[in-house]
């Protein structure tokens, strides 16, 4: 495989981990803690600075509550087309804005009953919308 498809790996790799780490609500600092690194080495990986091994992918996965497979989540021939011509897939992504991981991050800070209600409530006026 050659070089520049490796790195391409090793971005999408660093995006999945900070938008997993975001939608946490973690900071890098808490991460590194909980994996025994300093914030800079969880900087590195989001970054694609530093390649994450199969152990410390493994790790985090297991931190940040995924399977392994949410890294490698669409990476496909076009995405890396995508990569390779320098555009940025998070760019437009609605995961990706800070307001949605704030609404996020503060669903889940629901109890599970309030959650619900809420989720209800969403789904009904998004009906309302369409009628």
């Amino acid at each position: 495989m050659a070089r520049e498809s490796m790195d391409e790996i090793d971005t999408h790799l660093g995006r999945r981990l900070r938008r997993r780490r975001r939608l946490l609500g973690m900071t890098q600092q808490e991460l590194a803690e909980t994996c025994g690194v300093r914030f800079q080495q969880i900087q590195k990986y989001e970054c694609a600075a530093n390649r994450m091994s199969a152990a410390r992918l493994w790790q985090l996965a297991d931190i940040l509550e995924v399977p392994i497979s949410y890294f490698y989540e669409g990476l496909t021939c076009d995405q890396r087309e995508h990569l390779e011509r320098g555009e940025d897939g998070d760019a437009n992504d609605t995961m990706a804005s800070k307001e949605t991981q704030d609404l996020i991050h503060a669903y889940y800070q629901l109890g599970e009953r309030p959650r619900r209600r809420l989720l209800d409530l969403a789904k009904a006026m998004n009906g309302e919308l369409e009628a």
